[in-house]
């Protein structure tokens, strides 16, 4: 059948091939599916057998839109479209499904390559070359001794990368086998904190225990751990995911996009927030009092950590899941009242609630964990969602992630400094 033909039977309504709406949108057969998984098409198995079958006026919409998108100069990143996650009403969903419901029934590697595929694969684990993670080993036990989570996780994502002379291969295919080898690269890279090293083929979350906390975990402790990374996957855009979508348009290698977000975890305001909220529970766990804490944070124009969250302006549902699985476990009971004293005490002047970082400083401080283990959780977590970004961003037209900047310095011809 000619495409001219093609083009006919889909304006009357009828379906296309794989091929032909591949070509009607422009794109690779595969990037067709890609479309499919993020649920931009509706895809339908040929009666025949031979193949998915696409409606016409569905790819047509979808070309549309494309061609909406904004030209380069403009400022694209007011209109980046996701089919990621959507954040309303106090709520939070991944492809529409709501993702606490999905942090608590699914580990954290089924629901990140669900995320990734749109296809669910049960007990499915994540685990890296030894190629891959003796290096990356290498490049962090390299690292000086007060090197922090954050220094550890850029530099082995660099090492992973530098070991990997197939990263420039931005297929859908090899873009999923990267993340599944990165992200356990990342965790297994980190040093123990225990003395015992996890197998290999333990669940993520056992073997990212092993390096955040001395003692072995309670059934409850690890599964609070694991639903800890299904709930920061992603997020829409925050800042990290930002700078890595803008890292994908240029169609940096995934690892180069994770080091972006990587980058830009590194501050007070983003992924090291927990930190600041693990240390102001310690204090208030030692002087046992949230009212005395709470006083000096506000007597040196702090703002008090782990407190509200702008696009929740009632309760982050993250906070509330954690705290719910942390009611669990025994040993993060006083933690877990700490935290609430804090939020009752600044309730007398404001309606601020916890947010998930208050929430993984209760699971980290109960842990017997460094201040900078939250950091760490968010990380990992969220690199499955960065892949997930990068892989929409892959689709996209390359560059189209340049705003113009408004110059406002003095107007030129000037002289010679």
């Amino acid at each position: 059948m000619t495409d001219t033909t093609a083009d006919a039977r889909g304006a009357d309504g009828a379906r296309l091939t794989t091929r032909e709406a591949a070509q009607r949108l422009g794109v690779k057969p595969e990037t067709v599916y890609a479309y499919v998984s993020r649920g931009q098409l509706t895809s339908r198995r040929d009666p025949a057998g031979r193949g998915s079958t696409f409606d016409a006026k569905e790819v047509d919409a979808l070309v549309r839109r494309a061609r909406n998108q904004p030209p380069a100069g403009s400022d694209a990143t007011q209109r980046i479209t996701t089919g990621i996650t959507l954040i309303e009403a106090d709520r939070y969903w991944y492809r529409g499904v709501d993702a606490v419901e999905l942090a608590r029934a699914l580990p954290y590697e089924e629901v990140a390559d669900w995320l990734w595929t749109g296809v669910r694969s049960p007990g499915v684990r994540f685990t890296a070359p030894p190629g891959t993670l003796a290096a990356a080993r290498r490049s962090v036990g390299a690292l000086p001794a007060d090197g922090g989570s954050a220094d550890r996780l850029r530099v082995a994502a660099v090492a992973a990368a530098v070991a990997d002379p197939l990263r420039f291969d931005l297929s859908r295919d090899a873009v999923l086998s990267t993340a599944r080898a990165l992200i356990p690269a990342l965790v297994d890279a980190l040093p123990l904190a225990g003395a015992r090293e996890p197998a290999a083929d333990d669940p993520l979350a056992h073997r990212l225990w092993a390096r955040l906390a001395e003692r072995a975990p309670a059934e409850a402790e690890v599964r609070t751990l694991d639903m800890a990374l299904s709930l920061l996957i992603d997020h829409d855009l925050a800042a990290s995911t930002l700078a890595v979508r803008v890292a994908a348009s240029a169609r940096a290698h995934p690892y180069a996009v994770v080091s972006a977000g990587l980058g830009a975890v590194d501050g007070p305001l983003h992924g090291a927030a927990s930190g600041l909220a693990h240390r102001m529970l310690r204090e208030v766990l030692e002087r046992g009092s949230a009212a005395a804490v709470v006083s000096d944070h506000l007597r040196a124009g702090r703002r008090v950590p782990g407190l509200g969250h702008r696009l929740y302006p009632r309760e982050d549902p993250r906070a509330v899941a954690l705290f719910g699985a942390l009611a669990d476990v025994p040993g993060a009971r006083d933690a877990l009242a700490a935290a609430r004293e804090v939020e009752a005490t600044t309730a007398r002047h404001g309606e601020l609630h916890a947010n998930v970082d208050l929430a993984l400083a209760v699971l980290t401080v109960a842990s017997g964990m460094e201040p900078d283990a939250g950091e760490t959780v968010f990380a990992i977590a969220r690199t499955a969602g960065w892949i997930a970004h990068a892989l929409e961003e892959y689709e996209e037209r390359p560059l189209r992630l340049r705003p113009s900047g408004h110059y406002n310095g003095p107007r030129p011809p000037r002289p010679l400094p």
